[in-house]
């Protein structure tokens, strides 16, 4: 009995970490930054391999930074990866970092 306790809880601990928060990381590029507002606009890189779709931006998107500091490390044209999640229709920075 204590075997399978030990392999349940195991179970839970990897679905915890393997969540769609850590799953989400997209790549885009900067386009502009508003360090008053704490707020930046990324354009989106299409995932998949190349010529396998026409085009290569997906949609811009405006978020808030979780952490305005985060913004200090970025400028206009930088390529990034990031996370971002959708609460009350606003989206919100939660990861930006610069590759």
């Amino acid at each position: 009995m204590g075997t399978a306790k030990f392999i349940l809880a195991g179970a839970a601990a990897i679905t915890m970490l393997a969540s769609p928060a850590f799953a989400d990381d997209m790549t885009g590029m900067v386009t502009s930054i508003n360090r008053l507002n704490s707020t930046i606009s990324i354009q989106e890189t299409q995932k998949g391999t190349v010529g396998g779709s026409a085009g290569g931006a997906g949609a811009l998107q405006q978020y808030k930074a979780k952490d305005a500091a985060m913004l200090d490390a970025v400028h206009a044209g930088d390529r990034v990866t990031y996370s971002a999640t959708d609460a009350d229709g606003t989206g919100t920075l939660t990861k930006l970092q610069k590759q």
